[in-house]
C-alpha cells in the first residue's frame, strides 16, 4: 500500500463513492448526513498547511484517505488533528492503521506538539481500539453528543497523543 498527496481532480471521483456511504450512514462522523458532493469536496479537501492523502495499492485503487489538519487557529494551531475514511470494500486490511500512523508521523514531522480527535463516536470501538494501540487516550467524553441512527444518543470521545 502506498500513501501519496491527493489531489481532488484525480482522487475524487474515488472518494466520493465511499465517503458519501459513510457519511449518509450517519454512525461515525459529524457531517451532515444529506451532504451533497460539492460541499463534501470542498470540506475534504482543505487548504495547507492541512494535507490530504488517499492510500493505494498496487493497481492505484484508492483503499482509503485521510484530512491532516491544525486542531484549531491562533495559539491553539500547535496541536494536529485528523479524519479517516476507509473504503468498507477494503476495510480489515491495515488501511485505516496505516492512514493513522502517516498522519502522526505528518503531524510529528510538522512540529506539532500533540495530535487531538474531538468527536470520536463511542459505538465506533474499531476506531476507538485501533487509536488507543496507537497511543491515543481518551481525556474525555461527551455524553449524548451524538445521535446514532440506530443506538441513540451516545458519547463522543475526545481522544489526545502527546507528540
Amino acid at each position: 500500500m502506498l500513501i501519496r498527496e491527493a489531489t481532488p481532480s484525480e482522487d475524487w471521483p474515488a472518494i466520493w463513492p465511499f465517503f458519501h456511504s459513510i457519511v449518509s450512514a450517519g454512525e461515525t462522523l459529524t457531517y451532515p448526513l444529506d451532504l451533497g458532493e460539492e460541499d463534501a469536496e470542498g470540506w475534504w479537501f482543505v487548504a495547507a498547511p492541512s494535507r490530504v492523502v488517499v492510500a493505494v495499492d498496487d493497481a492505484g485503487t484508492v483503499l482509503g484517505t485521510a484530512k491532516m489538519n491544525r486542531n484549531h487557529m491562533g495559539n491553539g494551531s500547535h496541536i494536529a488533528s485528523a479524519t479517516y475514511m476507509v473504503d468498507p470494500a477494503h476495510s480489515g486490511r491495515g488501511v485505516g492503521r496505516a492512514l493513522c500512523v502517516y498522519s502522526v508521523d505528518w503531524a510529528r514531522a510538522e512540529g506539532y506538539r500533540a495530535m487531538q480527535f474531538n468527536a470520536v463516536v463511542e459505538t465506533n470501538t474499531h476506531a476507538v481500539k485501533l487509536y488507543r494501540s496507537i497511543g491515543f487516550d481518551v481525556i474525555g467524553t461527551l455524553p449524548e453528543g451524538f445521535d446514532h441512527p440506530t443506538e441513540g444518543y451516545v458519547g463522543l470521545h475526545i481522544m489526545h497523543k502527546a507528540l
